[in-house]
């Protein structure tokens, strides 16, 4: 059983792995059979060239959890990013990501971009 604090600091240091461009890192963090539901993917190599992709379009790019609420096995976070242009001037782009850990690990991820999605 994964406590709160536990869950809090994974999702925490997954979030440097992206910060620091450490993205290696993370493959401590995901289970071997990860599931990445928002890129259809298994592992955590399809989330890492995702990121990869999006500092090659915004190099200075960091995301900051605003909120982190943990229940049981699921980590909810809302995040928001700096290093995006937001358009005319207004709010940036906000991720809401859910994570189920198992066994201290990230086994599976669901995520929406509300605003502008830096993917795009």
């Amino acid at each position: 059983m994964t406590t709160r604090e536990q869950a809090t600091a994974l999702v925490l240091r997954l979030q440097e792995c992206f910060n620091t461009r450490r993205f290696d890192l993370a493959d401590e963090l995901f289970t071997p059979d990860f599931a990445n539901h928002p890129l259809g993917a298994t592992g955590g190599e399809a989330g890492k060239e995702a990121w990869r992709e999006i500092v090659a379009r915004f190099p200075d790019m960091r995301v900051v959890a605003d909120d982190i609420l943990v229940d049981g096995d699921k980590v909810a976070v809302r995040s928001s990013f700096t290093g995006v242009p937001a358009p005319d001037g207004g709010a940036g782009p906000t991720l809401i990501e859910i994570f189920r850990v198992e066994d201290g690990r990230l086994a599976e991820a669901w995520g929406v971009t509300e605003g502008p999605d830096p993917r795009q």
